[in-house]
């Protein structure tokens, strides 16, 4: 078997070359977009939302599934959801999240003891909120995260990361094993036996 190799040459004119029609085209087309959207009434044909203009009452807009700032959810004792199982820490692309497991001294399972997320390192992927197994991280607060001096203020710890969570409506471990029975009537999931 033979490779052939076909040698192409790039073929450039001066104009080409020299970049200056290109660039002097470019500060055109910004400088046409600049007075347009300056002197036209009614600011032409550009959409946007006026944020923080005084007497101006915009409604914010969030898609169906903006994700937030992040939140831990309680049980009902007001304990932390959470089992310090590293799943959220672990599916992380960014690497923002810490925590240090400790144990809860009722032998059923682990707490953490320290559950930080630094928001500057987040990119709001929501991975650790599917990969949680027991419903304790949510991105739903419908908050955008505020700009701040320090990189300390972007640094959430648990406690306050509980203080804009609510008591987790999941039921822990499921419904079981006789599911179908607990499950309402009314919910399509479940009028079908398998039997």
């Amino acid at each position: 078997m033979t490779i052939s190799v076909k040698k192409v040459s790039l073929q450039r004119t001066t104009r080409d070359q020299i970049f200056l029609p290109a660039i002097l085209e470019g500060l055109l087309t910004t400088a046409r977009h600049f007075f347009k959207n300056t002197f036209t009434p009614g600011h032409g044909d550009v959409e946007t939302i006026r944020y923080g203009e005084p007497g101006v009452d915009v409604k914010d807009y969030y898609p169906e599934r903006f994700r937030g700032v992040h939140r831990l959810m309680h049980r009902e004792d007001g304990s932390v959801r959470c089992v310090a199982c590293m799943c959220c820490s672990t599916v992380c692309p960014a690497r923002c999240i810490y925590i240090e497991a400790e144990d809860r001294r009722d032998d059923a399972e682990k707490a953490p003891r320290s559950f930080v997320i630094d928001e500057l390192k987040c990119v709001v992927c929501g991975f650790c909120v599917e990969a949680c197994p027991c419903d304790a991280i949510r991105m739903d607060t419908r908050e955008h995260w505020i700009p701040t001096e320090t990189r300390a203020e972007a640094v959430l710890g648990k406690v306050e990361l509980m203080s804009r969570g609510e008591q987790s409506v999941a039921v822990q471990g499921g419904l079981g094993a006789s599911y179908r029975e607990q499950a309402p009537k009314a919910d399509p999931r479940f009028t079908h036996d398998p039997r």
